[in-house]
C-alpha cells in the first residue's frame, strides 16, 4: 500500500473566528493524538484532504516541521450538506501495528439469480476489518457470480486477503438475491350497463286540445 504524504502545519490559534478564517483560506483544522503523546492541533489543505477521501486513503504520512508522522484518518467531519470536509481527526500509528478500520465492499460478477427472476439487495456497503496499518485495502471485493434466487452471502462468506480478519458478526448478510413476485392484477370491473330507455316526452309539438275546449 502506498502511503500518501500530506503537508500539515501546527495550529496555535483556536476558536470559532480563527477556524472560520482558516477555512476561508482553503485550509481545514485537524487534531493529531495517540501513542501516549500530547494532542496537537494542525491545519491541512482542504484539497489535499478531499483527494485522500476520493481515493479511499486510510493512512497518511504527515509532513510537519520537526519530522514526519504516520497517521490513521480516524474521523472526518463535513459541512451541513455533507460535501465539504471541515475537520479531520488523525491518530498516530506505527505501520506495522494492527488497526481496526471500515473499508467499502465492492460486488463483482453477475449473480446467477438475476437470470432466474431475482433482484439483488445489498445490506452492507462496508465492512469493519482488522489488519496491519500498512495492509489496509482500498476495498474488499465480493464475488456474487454463484448467488442464486432466495440465497444470500454473509460476512463469513467474504474471502479476505491474508492477514485481514473481519470484526463484524459473521452471520450479517452482505448481499441477497430475492425472488421478485409479480403483483396479482385486479380483475377488470365492467362498467355499469345503462338501460336504454326512451326519455319521457313532456310535450311534443302543440298541446292538443281536449274535447269540449274552445
Amino acid at each position: 500500500m502506498k502511503v500518501e504524504t500530506v503537508k500539515a502545519e501546527k495550529r496555535d490559534v483556536i476558536g470559532t473566528r480563527a477556524v472560520r478564517r482558516l477555512r476561508q483560506s482553503g485550509q481545514i483544522p485537524g487534531v493529531i493524538y495517540g501513542h501516549g503523546l500530547p494532542a496537537a492541533n494542525v491545519s491541512l489543505e482542504r484539497h489535499a484532504v478531499e483527494a485522500l477521501l476520493a481515493h479511499g486513503t486510510h493512512v497518511v504520512n504527515l509532513e510537519m516541521a520537526g519530522g514526519n508522522q504516520s497517521c490513521l484518518l480516524k474521523d472526518v467531519q463535513f459541512d451541513h450538506l455533507g460535501a465539504t470536509p471541515v475537520h479531520v481527526d488523525l491518530a498516530r500509528v506505527d505501520l506495522e501495528e494492527r488497526v481496526q478500520v471500515k473499508v467499502p465492499l465492492e460486488l463483482k460478477g453477475h449473480a446467477r439469480g438475476l437470470g432466474e427472476g431475482g433482484a439483488l439487495v445489498q445490506n452492507l456497503i462496508d465492512i469493519e476489518i482488522e489488519c496491519r496499518a500498512v495492509d489496509i485495502p482500498d476495498a474488499i471485493r465480493v464475488n456474487i457470480s454463484d448467488l442464486g434466487v432466495n440465497s444470500a452471502l454473509h460476512v463469513r462468506d467474504v474471502a479476505l486477503p491474508e492477514g485481514i480478519t473481519a470484526r463484524q458478526d459473521p452471520e450479517t448478510i452482505v448481499v441477497a438475491c430475492r425472488e421478485v413476485t409479480q403483483p396479482v392484477a385486479a380483475p377488470a370491473v365492467a362498467a355499469p350497463t345503462e338501460t336504454a330507455t326512451e326519455p319521457e316526452v313532456i310535450a311534443k309539438g302543440k298541446v292538443e286540445k281536449e274535447e269540449g275546449e274552445d
